[in-house]
């Protein structure tokens, strides 16, 4: 089951949702970087992640860089009250943009490298 498909779920909070959509574009990021063999900080912060991967010669990173909208939600979830609440429609377009930040990631991995 997607994240996507989560979203109109009422029994699951939006924070969860745009949480799980974050913390997967920012592993996806991360995995990318190791791939390549590039040190990066610990850090929530997708921009910079991007960054660092473009940095690194993957291609096309400004085609996901609205990606780092998604920051936010790395501690929304964690930390109610901090942070304006996400609505259900925030989650949604967490979760779609998600969906495109790692169909790009794994466009990126060449293919000898999936076949492992």
């Amino acid at each position: 089951m997607s994240v996507a498909s989560l979203t109109d779920d009422e029994r699951i909070a939006p924070e969860i949702v745009a949480f799980h959509a974050q913390q997967a574009v920012e592993k996806l990021l991360k995995a990318l970087l190791v791939l390549r063999q590039i040190d990066f900080p610990h850090t929530h912060a997708i921009g910079a992640l991007l960054a660092l991967c473009e940095k690194a010669g993957f291609s096309d990173t400004q085609d996901v860089i609205e990606a780092s909208s998604l920051t936010r939600y790395a501690v929304a979830a964690r930390y109610p009250g901090e942070d304006e609440p996400v609505s259900r429609q925030e989650a949604r377009e967490a979760a779609t943009l998600a969906g495109r930040v790692v169909a790009w990631g794994l466009a990126q991995i060449p293919a000898d490298v999936k076949e492992r």
